[in-house]
């Protein structure tokens, strides 16, 4: 089975980050993140923002965004986000379950992204005591549609959230490709356009495990801490989740890794719209690519060994690239579209 555009979750570590951890992997370091390792990769996340932030790794993207958004809210406050949003539809509840009840509420908005007057709308449309009151806007970077939010379009949703006082959630898995996509330094769509939390992803690239929660306002990480250790997000031997940064931020291989799946899904989009039989659905922004194909092409595909998940009503597929996939990979995919596409437009034999 080919699992290469199923999930950038399917791809390995890369080699930097597996160095990183081999180097961590000597003698012996203080426990719970009072190591070098730890400091080092949490300055060069400070660096690599330019901000003075409190940085906190936890094992996953999961605990990021329902720890970090519980901590924005009390269980009688009310979270607003894309209704395809990952912590809506694939968090299993947990941003509920860990802040003891806070209410995800859906809004609507293009390709992925949040529509600011449709936010404002949600927001405002009640504002009673029996109604769980907003208190954060969370937004996907790069969404979940494979889309990329510009600074302009971050600082419209962030001027409401201001103005009606909530707080601003990024839910970065797939940070690295939003940043190699836009090319611009990360604080510029980031804290300078009024975003609050960060989840920076680094499974999606190219790490083992491990995520980065910034907090770029301070004041709002308070007693952080105690919600990753009761939530069993303490790492014991966190130079182990810290020590893949070091690896991937220095040098900027963070976002080269994200600038390959990148080109990859571009080449890879590129290539499937040739056909006259297929659509591309969303722009392709960072490393995803939705495809309308007929259902035949999709079973035909898969017969030949491919793995790939629908993902947008009955004839809409997911493909998605990583640090890891090669031009190669991304032909022979091609290459096995167009054969399957031949034998099913191809006239039957006539029979005299």
């Amino acid at each position: 089975m080919r699992y290469d555009f199923a999930s950038d979750n399917t791809s390995g570590i890369c080699p930097e980050a597996w160095a990183a951890m081999e180097a961590a992997n000597h003698g012996r370091l203080p426990s719970y993140g009072d190591d070098t390792w730890t400091t080092r990769a949490s300055d060069r996340i400070r660096e690599v923002f330019e901000r003075d932030c409190d940085v906190y790794f936890v094992f996953n993207g999961t605990a990021a965004n329902s720890l970090s958004l519980a901590s924005l809210c009390q269980s009688y406050h009310s979270v607003i986000c894309h209704d395809q949003a990952h912590v809506e539809r694939d968090e299993c509840g947990a941003p509920e379950f860990f802040s003891n009840g806070t209410k995800i509420l859906l809004c609507g908005g293009p390709d992925g992204k949040l529509d600011p007057s449709a936010l404002e709308s949600i927001a405002t449309r009640r504002s009673d005591i029996h109604f769980p009151k907003p208190r954060v806007v969370s937004l996907t970077q790069a969404t979940e549609l494979g889309t990329v939010y510009r600074p302009h379009e971050i600082a419209a949703l962030s001027n409401v959230a201001r103005k009606l006082g909530l707080a601003v959630h990024m839910d970065g898995a797939r940070f690295a490709n939003a940043a190699a996509s836009l090319g611009l330094p990360p604080r510029a769509f980031t804290w300078e356009v009024g975003v609050d939390v960060l989840c920076f992803g680094g499974t999606k690239n190219g790490m083992a495990v491990g995520e980065a929660v910034v907090f770029f306002r301070r004041e709002l990480s308070a007693e952080f801490d105690y919600r990753c250790k009761q939530a069993g997000q303490l790492c014991s031997k966190m130079r182990f989740l810290a020590a893949p940064w070091v690896g991937m931020l220095e040098d900027d291989v963070w976002l080269r890794h994200g600038a390959n799946a990148n080109a990859m899904a571009r080449r890879l989009a590129d290539g499937l719209a040739k056909h006259g039989a297929l659509r591309i659905l969303f722009p392709v922004d960072a490393n995803g690519v939705f495809v309308e194909m007929p259902e035949t092409l999709a079973r035909a595909l898969r017969e030949r060994g491919w793995k790939f998940y629908n993902f947008i009503g009955d004839r809409g597929y997911r493909l998605m690239c990583s640090w890891e996939t090669s031009p190669d990979v991304v032909d022979a995919f091609l290459s096995d579209v167009a054969t399957c596409l031949a034998v099913e437009t191809a006239e039957p034999p006539h029979v005299g």
